[in-house]
């Protein structure tokens, strides 16, 4: 015995409706449809995106049920897809003098109100429906009306919405998922707690909650309250990869990089692979100085996000920290085709130079950094410092001076000519301008010391510095 098919059935009958609709349009008198099939022709045709039919469908049924509020709504509905937006307005005036209770009435004049820029007409009407609904209407009436603020840009008021639907509903999924976004844009937390604290006590099993309640404390950088959350959340529900996620993250907070590393372990397992979490993984095991690993992990972002010279970057610093400077200066080229005005990279491209003793190419590294930012200290200290090594004396002396003047004059640069001149064989220039470094920042003589540490071997060096803390 052959079982019956309702979706066999259902398309018979749509196709049996649509039959005796072409009957009636081309004047076959006998033909009848009712009010809900004229609503069924309608909703097929604008299925099928065939307004121009749906149209004359809803001329048509509007002429055979001159009062159907309902029939007036769907032809209102057409026309707003048609761009036909006061028309539309004026139609729905007509449905609701048949039928004010029809929220469909409430939602399209809103999307009518909101493509003419009307927002405050919007707002008004909306706020006027929620007194006349209760239950799951007044609840999508909160959802429309927290879209609007969302679409004017009135933030807190879209948190005020989805707040008055979880005091009605706590356990409206899509209002739980959405505040928790509002609760970090607006940095409502404290309200948050409040709210999903009481939410939780109702239902203790929601992971939702747990997780909002989580994200609340983690917005407060209350980490170990918001870790806590987290555990209750994954108890609840092991598969969630976002709690993982934002655990992963409160732990690196925490500096607690082996537990971040777990937990964000656990989001590869649980979600498809993301840059982000590669590149959170390379972090930890950059601070725990795996360098290796960290490598290995950068570069599975690296592969997913290939036109970011950060992480170019990173890398490079992991061999820097190892002191593999060639290595570290492969890396740095891929960054800087991508960005080569990037200081931080020219800065660590000038080290590794430096530290292979090529000063002339660390130089050019340098005189970048401080091209593009002529206010950065570290940058002319490196160009200095670099010059310094490389005995080019007369050219550090010129950088230095340049230095004064882009940093407005700070001590360091009196400490490096003094020893710039002291090395040129400037020795009576250079002892003068200790003194007056040593007059305006005595601390900066550490940096003058790092520079050439042999330097304390000049006895009119030793003089000056003893002189100087005597008067202390």
């Amino acid at each position: 015995m052959q079982e019956n098919n309702p979706y066999r059935e259902d398309r018979e009958q749509l196709r049996e409706l649509i039959r005796q609709y072409e009957h009636l349009k081309n004047g076959r008198k006998h033909s009848f449809i009712d009010e809900d099939s004229f609503e069924r022709i309608i909703a097929y045709y604008q299925e099928k995106e065939d307004l121009a039919r749906a149209m004359e469908a809803a001329e048509i049924a509007s002429e055979q049920y001159p009062y159907s509020a309902q029939l007036l709504i769907k032809k209102a509905d057409i026309l707003l897809a048609n761009r036909r937006y006061m028309e539309a307005l004026d139609i729905l005036e007509k449905a609701e003098l048949f039928d004010s209770a029809d929220i469909n009435l409430y939602i399209l004049k809103t999307d009518a109100y909101l493509a003419l820029d009307q927002q405050e007409k919007a707002v008004m009407l909306l706020e006027e429906a929620l007194t006349l609904f209760e239950g799951e209407e007044k609840i999508e009436l909160l959802f429309e009306l927290a879209d609007v603020y969302d679409d004017y840009e009135d933030f807190e008021k879209v948190f005020d919405c989805l707040k008055m639907i979880l005091e009605d509903e706590p356990n409206n999924e899509e209002a739980l998922y959405k505040i928790c976004f509002w609760t970090d844009f607006t940095g409502r937390n404290e309200e948050s707690i409040r709210l999903h604290q009481h939410i939780i006590n109702d239902f203790p099993y929601s992971e939702l909650a747990w997780f909002n309640l989580a994200a609340a404390y983690q917005g407060l950088k209350l980490y170990e309250k918001a870790i806590d959350a987290y555990q209750y959340a994954i108890a609840i529900e092991e598969k969630f990869d976002y709690a993982y996620r934002n655990m992963g993250d409160a732990y690196i907070r925490l500096r607690r990089y082996r537990e971040a590393i777990e937990a964000l372990e656990k989001v590869n397992e649980l979600a498809k692979p993301e840059d982000v979490i590669f590149e959170a993984l390379g972090y930890c095991y950059d601070k725990l100085k795996n360098y290796a690993q960290a490598r290995f992990h950068y570069r599975k972002a690296s592969h997913l996000r290939t036109d970011d010279s950060r992480l170019y970057y990173k890398i490079a610093g992991t061999y820097y920290k190892e002191g593999q400077w060639e290595a570290c200066l492969k890396q740095l080229d891929t960054a800087l085709k991508i960005h080569p005005n990037q200081a931080e990279y020219n800065l660590m491209a000038g080290e590794c130079k430096s530290h292979l003793g090529l000063f002339k190419d660390g130089v050019q590294y340098f005189m970048a950094v401080v091209g593009n930012r002529p206010r950065n200290t570290a940058g002319w200290e490196a160009l200095i410092r670099c010059m310094y090594n490389g005995k080019y004396f007369e050219e550090a002396l010129v950088q230095a001076d340049a230095a004064l003047i882009a940093t407005q004059g700070k001590s360091l640069f009196l400490f490096y000519r003094s020893a710039i001149l002291l090395a040129a064989g400037k020795t009576k220039e250079g002892i003068l301008e200790l003194e007056n470094a040593m007059a305006v920042s005595p601390k900066q003589l550490k940096k003058f010391v790092e520079l050439n540490p042999s330097i304390l071997q000049h006895q009119q060096v030793v003089d000056v510095v003893a002189r100087f803390r005597k008067r202390k």
